[in-house]
């Protein structure tokens, strides 16, 4: 295999892949597609701009990072971008919002009323089709034996994509950060909403082990009642993680905690809502009292120490801005790290 040009120390090229690197997915060890969707979200929409608006940002992520020096090497690629689920994503969302009108009753018409059911349908069909779309781009890549991230779109989008990594390695951890457990039952009626995602996972993917839920602090009575009940769910709390850094506690005793709640193989879901509200101002889910971005960086850095294998990965629920850059850049060196773990243990050759 040809050894690609590619110098990290000059300017990024501008060529519409993540990181500017100019490799093609079937040369890279890791592969990254995007799920441009955010069709369900009841509050601010945007995120379906997240993933352009990441690959932006991510021309000015400098690529040396201490805790996997040049394990970029080893290749990140970009697959190209299926902007027709941003089209059906920004052609149901006045179905949806009228659905959720009906729900909130706040400015549902009687006409709303009447045609509920045909615009619920068309949502559902339309998210059930976005879903299989990611699987099957999911499952390409890694049949050819590529780690494969995500980047969305809102959360709703890693159901295809956890499916396809789950049926591939067999049994897996979720770590989950994220303001919320995303455990509801068909939310608003919408059957693969971003608040169902987890209960989706849950109920429809057998491969899934468990599910360590970190810096979670909105439930629903249903959801608090499924997560404390239901024996495949780790709870780490975002008040008790404050709590007990109030009372003296590190970090990386926590940490070790959550590790060993996790098997060989661990999925990494990381709904950007779930850090402190400076790191994402305008998510769609903005709650108070996240994590801190060094604790998320030091718990993925520490499961890949404890030997475990990151087999896969989502970013979600990003909303750029065009005046303030604060979450797509944030955004964006995420995706670095996440990238950078999971290819440091990762058995493959340098190609760059």
């Amino acid at each position: 295999m040809a050894t690609k040009k590619f110098d990290p120390n000059a300017v990024i090229p501008d060529n519409g892949n993540y990181f500017g690197i100019p490799l093609d997915p079937e040369d890279a060890a890791l592969v990254l597609i995007s799920a441009p969707w955010d069709t369900t979200l009841a509050l601010r929409a945007g995120s379906s701009f997240a993933p352009d608006a990441i690959i932006e940002a991510s021309r000015r992520v400098d690529f040396f990072e201490p805790m996997a020096p040049y394990s970029w090497r080893k290749g990140i690629a970009t697959a190209p971008i299926d902007y027709s689920i941003q089209d059906l994503s920004h052609r149901l969302r006045s179905d949806a919002e009228r659905v959720i009108k009906v729900h909130d009753d706040l400015g549902s018409t009687a006409f709303d009323h009447l045609v509920y059911e045909r615009r619920l349908r068309r949502v559902n069909e339309g998210s059930a089709q976005m879903n299989a779309n990611i699987y099957a781009q999911s499952k390409r890549w890694l049949d050819e034996g590529k780690i494969v991230g995500l980047v969305g779109g809102d959360q709703s989008t890693a159901y295809g994509h956890i499916r396809a990594v789950a049926e591939k390695h067999g049994r897996i951890g979720i770590l989950h950060i994220d303001s919320k457990c995303n455990l509801r039952d068909g939310y608003q009626g919408f059957e693969y909403s971003h608040a169902s995602v987890m209960h989706n996972v849950l109920t429809d993917v057998a491969g899934v082990e468990c599910l360590v839920a970190v810096g979670v602090r909105a439930f629903s009575p249903e959801e608090w009642e499924r997560a404390t009940s239901d024996e495949r769910i780790r709870l780490f709390t975002g008040q008790s993680i404050w709590s007990r850094h109030f009372e003296g506690e590190k970090w990386a005793t926590i940490t070790r905690e959550i590790i060993d709640e996790l098997p060989e193989n661990v999925y990494i879901s990381l709904d950007i809502d779930g850090l402190t509200t400076e790191c994402a101002p305008r998510t769609g889910s903005l709650v108070a009292g996240g994590m801190r971005f060094p604790e998320v960086v030091y718990l993925m850095e520490k499961i890949v120490d404890s030997g475990r294998r990151i087999v896969g990965f989502d970013l979600t629920e990003v909303v750029p801005d065009m005046n303030d850059k604060t979450n797509a850049s944030i955004a964006a060196r995420l995706l670095y790290i996440m990238c950078s773990m999971a290819l440091k243990n990762h058995a493959a050759p340098e190609v760059l």
